[in-house]
């Protein structure tokens, strides 16, 4: 027989992303467009809400399946950084990432947007794997007036 499993009392771990560096923050906060956040994009690809800034402009306007894709591409660019970006700051595939850590939310952001562009290109696999993430990750999702 084996010995059982000892959990920690206090439950999986929870990842808190960094800060954003102030000035990369400024330029989010001055930025309203898709053409601003694709040019914090360009110049910080690794800035989470950035991504998910540029998902949400392009989903906000688009009326097409071709914008529908591009949204998607977006968000699915953000969701791969931020797995990279959450492996960098200790989180090793399960855990919280929960959305009442601000600096979480672009991560979050980005792979609920995959989530909602899953549903509008048909992707159903898709929907359910980010909404299963999404409970996984932050067991609170969806956070109250997201």
């Amino acid at each position: 027989m084996s010995d059982p499993i000892n959990l920690s009392p206090a439950g999986p771990p929870n990842t808190v992303l960094p800060p954003l560096d102030p000035t990369v923050a400024a330029r989010l906060a001055a930025s309203s467009d898709q053409v601003g956040f694709a040019e914090i994009v360009a110049d910080h690809p690794t800035c989470l809400e950035a991504w998910a800034g540029l998902g949400e402009r392009c989903e906000a306007s688009s009326t097409t399946i071709s914008g529908h894709v591009e949204a998607y591409a977006y968000y699915r660019s953000g969701y791969h950084r931020g797995l990279d970006t959450l492996r960098k700051n200790g989180w090793r595939g399960s855990g919280y990432v929960r959305w009442s850590e601000p600096t979480n939310r672009g991560f979050l952001r980005c792979l609920d947007g995959l989530r909602r562009m899953a549903i509008q290109i048909g992707e159903e696999d898709e929907r359910v794997r980010c909404a299963e993430f999404l409970i996984q990750l932050d067991p609170d999702w969806p956070p109250e007036g997201r």
